[in-house]
């Protein structure tokens, strides 16, 4: 279901029922990886999330990596930040 790069590859599912009252499978939330400090990113007005994650990771879809260094839970939370901490790859 999930691509092998993905954080939720082995994070598992089970049911659980809505607030209509249906049965519906959900994921897991993974652990929280623990990230070495690679440096730091002095962003340009207008860079991409993932094409950061591309250039330092190689994985345009690990940019979720550099959200949890950054401890932000959503990529648009960097979008006006003018420093963005990079992990190792």
């Amino acid at each position: 279901m999930f691509d092998e790069k993905s954080r939720y590859q082995n994070a598992g599912t089970y049911p659980c029922t809505d607030r209509r009252g249906r049965v519906v499978t959900v994921t897991g939330t993974p652990e929280a990886s623990r990230e070495t400090l690679r440096g730091y990113h002095l962003r340009i007005q207008g860079q991409r999330l993932d094409h950061m994650s591309y250039r330092y990771l190689n994985n345009s879809a690990g940019f979720w990596r550099i959200c949890e260094l950054n401890d932000v839970m959503l990529a648009e939370a960097l979008s006006e930040a003018s420093e963005i901490a990079i992990p190792e790859k």
